[in-house]
């Protein structure tokens, strides 16, 4: 895992929404470790994102996704990290589990290309599913769609909660920032 997954990893945890450009860091300032990894992560997210603009607009056009829902789901699960894997075997920008990439057609997870279109996919999939409730179809991205569906919304998992929370959040930054260009 990246030292930049790692550190995004570590700011998630945290309930409070992502920053958009938090000041720099000053050397002779005590900046505490949580506000030191948002803000790098923060600036990984804004300077690697744009490498994929093309996938991921073509995907959200493809599959009626917002493009931005779709960098907002990247930047929580890799860090815009192509190479990044979880513990738990996911992998790659979207972070796909191996049976669910395979069910994806997803043959290389670590294909940019490929993870994009496949990870939009399965989002609209969840979105479909969910009558198009961002709550619930990031909760089922997260959590899976039987967990979704066993507690009648977002499961009482701390990190689905933080992951639904921070989703949504860097979402309505992204959307903010794009519509302020």
């Amino acid at each position: 895992m990246s030292l930049a997954t790692t550190l995004e990893r570590v700011a998630s945890l945290s309930p409070a929404p992502l920053v958009t450009a938090p000041p720099a860091p000053q050397p002779t300032a005590a900046v505490p470790q949580q506000d030191f990894a948002r803000t790098l992560a923060s600036a990984n997210s804004a300077q690697t994102s744009s490498a994929y603009d093309a996938a991921i607009d073509a995907a959200g056009s493809r599959y009626g996704v917002d493009p931005n829902l779709v960098r907002a789901v990247i930047g929580q699960e890799s860090g815009f990290d192509p190479s990044a894997r979880s513990g738990a075997g996911a992998a790659g920008l979207m972070q796909l589990m191996p049976a669910t990439a395979q069910s994806l057609g997803v043959a290389n997870p670590y294909d940019p290309a490929q993870a994009i279109d496949g990870g939009t996919r399965f989002l609209k999939e969840q979105l479909d599913r969910f009558g198009g409730d961002a709550h619930l179809a990031l909760a089922a991205y997260n959590a899976g769609a039987g967990a979704v569906v066993q507690y009648g919304g977002v499961p009482p998992y701390p990190e689905t909660q933080n992951y639904v929370t921070n989703v949504l959040a860097r979402y309505e930054q992204l959307t903010t920032e794009r519509s302020n260009r």
